[in-house]
């Protein structure tokens, strides 16, 4: 199987979609044809590029946990207008969009509600429907594929981690997710287009889409990292090292004051699928215990058995009620990741991960029939 994404169908029908437009163009090095050719090169040979635009880590996405501030391109020349300040996703201003027709949106998402490139787009989607803009997203596959999991977002709980009623997989590319967030959510839709991926369907993993992939940013360099994230996230909102400052951050978990032996032998009694737990040590060189030895479990995914939010939430579950004096909640941010307390709380009481997963039932199947109007593939 060889999959097109949106720049190479844009590319095979000879931009004709841009043709005497002023583009903008949001994006950052995950946007690249099959040969590693970057969409702002293409575009730039093809197109009139006025302005970039960036996400959260920047357009080189070089940045982490750090607000990102408009720049010159020092390669072109280009005005890059940041849309990730302040920790947190915004709009583009009129005067970013005063000298462009279309902005064009080129980013590899990995399909978890709490990756913010989504939430740039749709920042995108509501300032340029504002201003009168149209948008175009060059579609690519979702990593994690169509499958729906966890809790739906209480828009209680709304955030920079989370702007719509989604669940943490919502099972959509970023085109068909842009295309419910434009008919759902939007207070002013934008002109939405999205340019398909070709030959692509939502059962493929990515290995089988023949695409190469590119870091997408400074902590998601591996595509095992994409496979754990929905999951792995979650630890962000506890006092556990979730392996930042490390070579594996979102694939192990540790602090000082765990044994991970026992750990792994209760774990291995839950009859989760597709993982196996090691032990594992590091010394994280920045974030949660930065320069303290951390003991800790890798978890190893091993087959399409693996499903990231019960094994992790069995891994948070484990390690809270082994160790109740030392494990502490970020209770807001660990919320605003769940999307609901429900989750912490039900972690708390001792619920195993098969009743938590049975919870998220009757909203999953809402969402299923909501995003159905948004599918673009099968």
């Amino acid at each position: 199987m060889t999959v097109r994404t949106g720049i190479e169908g844009l590319r095979d029908d000879g931009f004709a979609a841009l043709a005497g437009k002023r583009v903008g163009l949001l994006a950052n090095p995950s946007a690249v044809d099959r040969a590693l050719r970057s969409t702002v090169d293409i575009l730039r040979e093809h197109v009139h590029l006025a302005a970039l635009f960036s996400p959260e880590h920047g357009f080189a996405a070089s940045a982490d946990q750090e607000s990102i501030e408009s720049h010159l391109d020092p390669r072109t020349g280009i005005p890059v207008h940041s849309l990730y300040r302040n920790w947190q996703s915004i709009q583009p201003t009129p005067a970013m969009l005063a000298d462009i027709d279309v902005l064009v949106c080129d980013l590899q998402d990995i399909g978890a509600r709490f990756y913010t490139y989504a939430w740039a787009v749709s920042q995108v989607l509501e300032g340029a429907g504002a201003a009168g803009v149209s948008v175009m997203v060059l579609d690519r596959p979702n990593p994690l594929g169509g499958r729906i999991d966890g809790p739906v977002l209480d828009m209680q709980l709304a955030s920079a981690v989370g702007r719509a009623p989604i669940p943490i997989q919502h099972g959509l590319t970023l085109g068909e997710l842009m295309r419910l967030f434009n008919t759902q959510w939007n207070p002013t839709p934008a002109q939405l287009s999205v340019i398909e991926c070709r030959s692509y369907h939502h059962g493929l993993r990515w290995e089988d889409t023949g695409l190469p992939f590119v870091p997408t940013s400074p902590a998601m360099a591996h595509l095992d990292t994409v496979y754990q994230y929905p999951g792995a996230c979650l630890v962000e909102g506890t006092n556990l090292s979730e392996g930042r400052g490390t070579a594996l951050p979102f694939e192990i978990v540790g602090a000082p004051f765990i044994d991970p032996y026992p750990l792994i032998a209760e774990l291995e009694k839950s009859g989760l699928r597709g993982v196996a737990f090691r032990p594992h040590s590091f010394q994280p060189s920045s974030s949660k215990f930065a320069g303290e030895v951390c003991q800790g479990i890798q978890v190893h995914r091993l087959d399409d058995g693996f499903r990231p939010l019960p094994v992790w939430i069995s891994v948070i579950s484990a390690i809270r009620h082994r160790y109740p004096n030392q494990f502490e909640w970020n209770t807001s941010f660990f919320d605003k990741l769940a999307g609901n307390s429900t989750l912490r709380q039900q972690i708390d009481v001792g619920e195993s991960a098969d009743q938590i997963v049975d919870s998220w039932g009757d909203a999953l199947v809402a969402f299923d029939s909501l995003r159905r109007a948004a599918l673009l593939y099968p």
